[in-house]
């Protein structure tokens, strides 16, 4: 299976999260690519006129991983922006992750992934899984757990 994880992350946190399971859903004989979702002039999450420097192409892949930061209680503005301008999800296999720093689901990570859902669900995707990753001490299990979660979704 050809599987995209399209992300977006500033401090690295989130493509941290994005490359275990690039390496997880790579050894089980799926053709992973990370594509990174970029801001043109940096990445300033504050601003109404985001635009997207290169948009990661969608269309190639059989399924997608949509993984980005909490901010603001909501979805990181950049993801929020480009998932918006994608075209079509029609009929692809999605999985969407949020990484955030406060610990409360409530705090943020709940909201993003329901907007991350929503917008995928808008275009056609079939939602298999959802993951929130706290940066906190237990962050490695916290992630170890989603990674398999997401292996077994995507199994060949």
């Amino acid at each position: 299976m050809k599987i995209g994880i399209v992300v977006h992350s500033q401090t690295g946190n989130t493509c941290e999260v994005a490359q275990k399971l690039w390496e997880k859903l790579s050894a089980s004989g799926n053709e992973v690519e990370i594509q990174r979702v970029k801001m043109m002039g940096g990445d300033k999450p504050q601003g109404k006129d985001i635009k997207i420097e290169n948009p990661p192409d969608v269309g190639k892949y059989d399924a997608l991983i949509f993984g980005a930061p909490v901010h603001a209680f909501s979805l990181a503005p950049a993801m929020k922006v480009y998932m918006e301008q994608v075209a079509s999800l029609q009929d692809k296999k999605v999985a969407c992750f949020v990484t955030k720093a406060m610990r409360f689901n409530w705090t943020g990570g709940t909201r993003a992934v329901g907007q991350m859902k929503g917008i995928c669900l808008n275009k056609g995707a079939v939602i298999s899984g959802t993951g929130i990753v706290v940066w906190n001490k237990q962050r490695d299990e916290k992630i170890a757990e989603m990674v398999e979660e997401f292996g077994r979704l995507f199994d060949l």
